[in-house]
């Protein structure tokens, strides 16, 4: 059974390894506990629905609060202290797209607002309701989940866009197919979500972004109802469907997505290298991109991420084995983590191997083998539940993330670890930070960093610490004219600074866009533009 209040399924535990605590509390202090709010009681505080009766909607206070939510800090803090200032005030599960078109006509005729909801798992605010909104409607797409098609000769499948990422994968996989999508949020977000929101998948090296794999579907918009269809290519004016890529539910409801499969590949590696320091790995890793070596899968963790790898990975005698031989090879505190992947045929994994480890090598990585690849490709949906054991020892943790070229990624990251450090000065408290290239590119890379710091005892404290570490590093990217969002989206927290990606015309036009798909402004209000 899924958390009412964190992250996953409620049998599932993330331990901490012994040494964690007292690795934490060096860095950042010791953490309190905090007292969490019981369900019953937030149960209590959710107010009468404001919707008028509808066979399709349920308006019980149990399904209200738990889509009220989603997985960014704010919510966490909202959901585990029970503050919840606004609710939806009916969920409904639609089974076919006649039910789909039955609560947009319902929707208009009322004036109520409308959040899609997929999975649950935004980290950035797309599926809150807005407080002050008229009534407002979740519409929950999982039961929309069918395979409805799979063409073998042309590698296409067209999915219910409600289909939650191990579903599509095991009825794709069945037949000799992977669309090989793979975000960390896989075991709950949905296909629908990942258009929505132009997810990347962590072997989107080798598999591509979502806007890759997208090649049609049907929408279901209240000004009415249309159809991509999935054309290898064409030159016939502007690709309409890259105004549903990341449009975050503003246009309408996405209820069919085709995509682009690929058959399952022969062999799937994962091989871990080290380097001395990040500088060499960083130009390991654009070489290999800029010689177009077919890997799946590239991550390079800077030297504090790979010491808190190390450190929270358990196993004390093998990691202090590798630390001795990597020592003998000159490779000390300063050493640099990077996860290879290779996914294709035999023949050819070898291949990018011998290709990618020779520029590795040259600059100065040690191959260890693939037990650190094979062990983060076993854990990785995992790691998202280790939140839940940090809050629960009193810890908040959150993650941000940005693309730039390769020219500008030293400056932007320090840029971004300083501006995070920066924002708790005046409380002395500390934060630990650390960063990896998470999805690479020939013209440049990801930045993703991940920050940790102590709970305060009042919860709008710890909001309000957050709020200014989540800013002060926003304007950092901007400031060195990274994208606000590579992977995340903008949702509610990124849309202050989506005109310095966009400019004022670009926004107009999306604005317009908007308008167009949704005359009445029922669809998601506040999301991806804050107004329009």
């Amino acid at each position: 059974m899924l958390r009412w209040n964190g992250w996953g399924d409620d049998s599932i535990e993330y331990p901490l390894p012994e040494n964690a605590a007292a690795f934490l509390a060096e860095r950042v202090g010791p953490g309190a506990p905090p007292q969490d709010a019981r369900l019953e009681d937030v149960l209590t505080a959710v107010p009468p629905s404001r919707l008028p009766a509808h066979p399709l909607i349920q308006t019980e206070p149990l399904p209200r609060l738990l889509h009220a939510r989603g997985q960014s800090f704010p919510d966490w803090v909202a959901l585990r202290y029970g503050r919840i200032p606004v609710f939806p005030d009916g969920i409904a599960y639609p089974t076919t797209e006649e039910d789909v078109a039955d609560l947009l006509h319902f929707a208009a005729q009322h004036q109520v607002q409308i959040i899609p909801y997929g999975g649950g798992t935004s980290v950035v605010g797309h599926i809150n309701p807005v407080v002050g909104a008229p009534p407002t409607l979740t519409i929950n797409m999982q039961r929309l989940n069918r395979l409805y098609r799979l063409d073998e000769t042309s590698h296409l499948a067209t999915f219910g866009a409600g289909i939650r990422g191990p579903d599509l994968e095991a009825q794709l996989r069945a037949r000799g197919f992977t669309l090989g999508h793979f975000p960390q949020s896989f075991e709950y977000s949905t296909l629908g979500g990942w258009i929505a929101t132009r997810s990347s998948g962590q072997q989107s090296l080798g598999y591509g972004r979502i806007e890759a794999l997208f090649a049609g579907g049907v929408l279901h918009a209240p000004a009415g109802r249309l159809e991509f269809p999935p054309h290898p290519a064409s030159a016939a004016g502007p690709d309409v469907r890259h105004l549903l890529l990341g449009s975050e539910g503003r246009m309408g409801i996405l209820t069919q997505a085709t995509v682009r499969v690929a058959p399952l590949p022969g062999r799937e590696d994962f091989h871990a290298v080290f380097f001395p320091d990040f500088v060499s790995g960083q130009t390991a890793v654009r070489q290999i991109m800029q010689a177009g070596i077919p890997l799946s899968m590239l991550r390079l963790s800077t030297a504090v991420e790979t010491a808190t790898t190390l450190a929270l990975a358990g196993h004390e005698q093998l990691i202090g084995l590798l630390e001795r031989l990597l020592a003998m090879r000159n490779i000390g505190a300063e050493k640099c983590l990077l996860l290879l992947g290779f996914s294709s045929s035999n023949d050819l994994v070898k291949t990018a191997r011998h290709a990618a480890l020779e520029i590795t090598g040259k600059q100065g990585g040690i191959h260890v083998g693939r037990t650190f690849g094979s062990q983060w490709h076993k854990s990785r949906f995992r790691t998202p539940y280790l939140r839940n054991t940090l809050w629960e020892a009193g810890y908040g943790i959150d993650t941000l993330e940005t693309a730039v070229p390769w020219e500008d990624v030293p400056a932007t990251l320090n840029a971004i670890e300083e501006a995070i450090r920066s924002a708790l000065a005046p409380w002395d408290e500390r934060v630990h930070l650390f960063t990896h290239l998470s999805h690479m590119y020939r013209h440049g890379a990801s930045i993703y960093t991940t920050y940790l710091f102590r709970l305060a005892p009042d919860p709008e404290e710890t909001l309000h610490r957050w709020r200014l570490m989540k800013e002060a590093a926003s304007r950092a990217i901007v400031a060195h004219r990274g994208t606000i969002s590579h992977q995340h989206g903008v949702g509610t927290d990124h849309a202050p600074y989506l005109q310095a990606e966009k400019g004022a015309l670009g926004m107009a036009a999306i604005g317009n866009a908007l308008r167009c798909f949704d005359p009445q402004g029922i669809m998601n209000m506040g999301k991806l533009i804050e107004k329009s």
